[in-house]
């Protein structure tokens, strides 16, 4: 866990770290054969994550954000460790997806990193996933997450801690296989600087610097903190490194100075990894950040609270993408945000943070059009659910495809779903989406909404519903099918 305090400084605002916890916890080592996450390593989590709650226990929740990564991506009971890690922090808790992981990460790096004309490439080895990216100052370009990550691979080759050659072969050329998939494009981008971040590599550059491994490298290669750099990794130190290890038939055999109790069992899987890297990629040398995740993630919440927010412009990219008619889009998005704005907020929600969803599901509610016409809320929600969608959490993804299967057509796919909790949302959505059929902004009805225990009422003219009898129909109709859910819904004609 990362806190820092914001400063404006002549260069910009930035960030600066004046607190940090840090426990290893290993959740990764916890999954079992059938993807559930085992009692101890849950414990353990939900442990650490109570005492990180203490520490920023009345912060201002919109200035926390948490984020859950590749094992929660994976493990099949995620969702109730999350609901028990919410409450343990008492605060909310995304999962990111790779991507989403990949490209915060670099903008942590990016952010402490000596400044370079050009490419920077960011490798960052955790505990089940493994994050590349090329990118340029600040802005990532090409971003890939793999699922192999010194936890998950030092399980799978050297499973007891026993060590030998053939098994580090086999660790190496499984990882390879990964990388390889991905390289073509990464060399055909190329890059001037080579950034490790994170963990794994920090250990890495350690060890090669306090046993010596780095002495064959070239002198203009130096170690220490330099430029925001920490450490140093080269080819021939991973190799000597390598080399030492297979001295040795099992990990509590290895003597090596600086080497933590706490990284002695996933060390030869992050090693393996890092060699598949530097050999599928041509990386001679490595420069090393404490500066990742947690500082990427800071920066994009900073950016969020000063209206630079990632998610604005994803959605525009995908209206871009899908050719999607802004005109309707901005009509159905002002009445919804509208009809929201008349209905009493819960104290548990935050009014911006719904407006903004809401907004994001009119401008994407027809993207699936592109597909095709006939259930097009399907396709919607279908690409909102499963493409990679930059600033985005799986839990934002979800909420935002069920309100775009959910804005048009039954609503029993919804009211069965009992993590489905954004009723008034969608009751919005649909009203403004039935009252702009007509794709035109003229003669619209001046409509009153409200709301009291689930019941929803919809005023509006009299006169006009006898002129726009389709749309009264239609309404009518609307009001029918939440009825059939058990939501009373009832349209009032003054």
């Amino acid at each position: 866990m990362l806190v820092a305090q914001v400063v404006k400084t002549p260069s910009g605002t930035q960030l600066r770290p004046i607190d940090t916890l840090r426990e290893s916890v290993r959740l990764a080592a916890g999954l079992t054969d059938s993807k559930l996450l085992g009692n101890d390593a849950y414990q353990r989590g939900i442990s650490a994550i109570h005492r990180f709650g203490e520490r920023i226990r009345g912060f201002d929740p919109s200035r926390v954000r948490a984020v859950a990564t590749n094992t929660l991506r994976v493990a099949k009971n995620a969702s109730n460790f999350v609901r028990d890690a919410e409450e343990a922090l008492g605060f909310p808790i995304e999962v990111i997806a790779g991507v989403e992981e990949a490209r915060l990460i670099y903008i942590g790096a990016a952010h402490e990193v000596s400044a370079v004309q050009g490419n920077r490439l960011v490798v960052d080895i955790g505990g089940g996933s493994t994050e590349l990216i090329i990118g340029k100052g600040y802005e990532p370009k090409l971003m890939e997450s793999l699922y192999i990550g010194c936890v998950s691979h030092s399980l799978r080759f050297f499973p007891k801690g026993n060590i030998d050659a053939h098994a580090f072969k086999e660790a190496e050329l499984a990882a390879r296989r990964e990388i390889q998939v991905i390289a073509g494009a990464y060399l055909k981008s190329g890059w001037k600087q080579v950034i490790g971040s994170s963990g794994t590599a920090r250990a890495l550059a350690d060890l090669i610097a306090e046993n010596n491994f780095n002495c064959h490298v070239d002198e203009g290669l130096t170690m220490g903190r330099v430029n925001g750099a920490s450490g140093l990794i080269t080819r021939d130190g991973l190799r000597a490194m390598k080399k030492h290890l297979l001295k040795y038939d099992h990990i509590s055999q290895v003597e090596l100075v600086g080497l933590r109790d706490d990284r002695r069992a996933v060390w030869p899987g992050g090693l393996a990894i890092m060699i598949a890297v530097f050999d599928e990629l041509g990386i001679e040398s490595m420069e090393v950040t404490d500066a990742a995740l947690r500082v990427g993630v800071l920066y994009d919440l900073l950016g969020r609270s000063q209206h630079d927010d990632m998610r604005f412009v994803t959605v525009e990219q995908f209206m871009q993408r899908y050719a999607v008619d802004r005109d309707q889009a901005k009509r159905v998005g002002h009445y919804a945000a509208e009809f929201l704005a008349q209905l009493p907020k819960p104290d548990s929600e935050s009014r911006s943070d719904n407006i903004a969803l809401l907004q994001w599901a009119a401008n994407l509610h027809e993207i699936g059009l592109s597909i095709s016409h006939n259930g097009y809320h399907k396709h919607s929600a279908y690409i909102a659910g499963n493409a990679d969608m930059p600033g985005f959490s799986k839990n934002d993804q979800a909420r935002l495809a069920a309100l775009l299967i959910g804005h048009t057509g039954k609503l029993g796919k919804l009211a069965n779903n009992p993590s489905f909790k954004d009723w008034r949302m969608l009751f919005c959505l649909r009203l403004a989406q039935a009252l702009c059929r007509g794709r035109s902004d003229a003669n619209l009805p001046k409509v009153k909404v409200s709301e009291h225990d689930g019941s929803y009422l919809v005023s509006l003219s009299k006169d006009w519903a006898r002129e726009h009898p389709l749309t009264e129909f239609s309404l009518l109709k609307e009001a029918a099918e939440w009825d059939r859910i058990g939501r009373p819904y009832k349209v009032s004609l003054k």
